[in-house]
């Protein structure tokens, strides 16, 4: 996707960023995986039978030179099911399409936001109502660091 101030590559700077919070040494580790879905509806009887071990380095990393983590601050994508505290599994090599969800720094400051193109250039929306989104002005500098696989959130306090 050609980009109109939008950059996707690496800019030659392989050092982490502490700002973001990059954890390229965290790896997740193998665990069983039970041959029968668990119903969200009505309760099933469960077999004690486990299928393999599921190894969630290959099912949530596609690219793991590309691939980092950080958690996030803030609550301005909770609509799209992103919460205050998440990891978040962003991957560099992937193509920015209109609409993914990614990490993007405007003029040095990095957001967790959701880049979509309109007819006057890019936006990065919010994806909660009490923020606003950020249009790009054409003399900013937008670079997209990478796109948001996944986000990872805890359940139990």
């Amino acid at each position: 996707m050609n980009m109109h101030d939008v950059s996707t590559q690496d800019s030659g700077n392989s050092e982490p960023l502490p700002l973001i919070g990059l954890k390229p040494e965290l790896s997740i580790s193998k665990q069983p995986l039970f041959s029968w879905a668990v119903p969200a509806g009505f309760p099933s009887p469960a077999d004690d039978y486990v299928e393999s071990c599921i190894d969630l380095n290959e099912r949530l990393v596609q690219n793991k030179e590309a691939t980092f983590f950080l958690r996030v601050q803030g609550d301005s994508m909770t609509d799209l099911g992103i919460l205050d505290g998440d990891l978040l599994i962003i991957d560099r090599s992937l193509p920015v399409v209109d609409g993914n969800i990614v990490i993007a720094a405007i003029d040095g400051e990095f957001t967790v936001k959701q880049l979509v193109h309109q007819k006057n250039g890019y936006v990065l929306k919010a994806a909660n109502p009490a923020y606003s989104d950020i249009i790009i002005d054409p003399e900013e500098n937008l670079e997209v660091w990478g796109v948001v696989r996944w986000a990872i959130h805890k359940l139990w306090p």
